[in-house]
């Protein structure tokens, strides 16, 4: 997945919108205000940081190299992911897992507003 490919898929989930409050160079996509994705889209190896259910998230690293504990972010609920170490399908069902876990924990008149009760 390129970087491009990467920023696409963000931006394709329903009210998300891509930001830059750490910087330039920080990507930062959110929905409603709320952050589900962070990357430096220019940084080689690619990596992209994304929330994840904290059981799941163990179960993810002790199962994939690629996947480390969250750089600078809640390691709990937060995994760093390299892209270019993991098939696209996988990459692209972190990322959704990320938006959906954020929009879960948004009120719910928000969450009605976007379709997912």
């Amino acid at each position: 997945m390129t970087p491009q490919e990467l920023r696409a898929l963000c931006l394709e989930f329903e009210a998300g919108v891509e930001e830059f409050p750490f910087g330039p160079e920080a990507s930062v996509f959110k929905v409603l205000g709320k952050m589900f994705a962070l990357s430096v889209l220019d940084a080689r190896p690619l990596k992209v940081s994304l929330k994840c259910d904290p059981d799941e998230a163990l179960r993810l690293r002790e199962k994939h190299a690629a996947i480390v504990p969250g750089y600078h972010l809640n390691k709990r609920h937060w995994n760093t992911v390299t892209v270019s170490e993991l098939p696209d399908r996988m990459v692209r069902e972190l990322v959704e897992d990320s938006y959906d876990l954020v929009v879960a924990g948004l009120p719910k008149a928000q969450r009605l507003r976007l379709d997912r009760p």
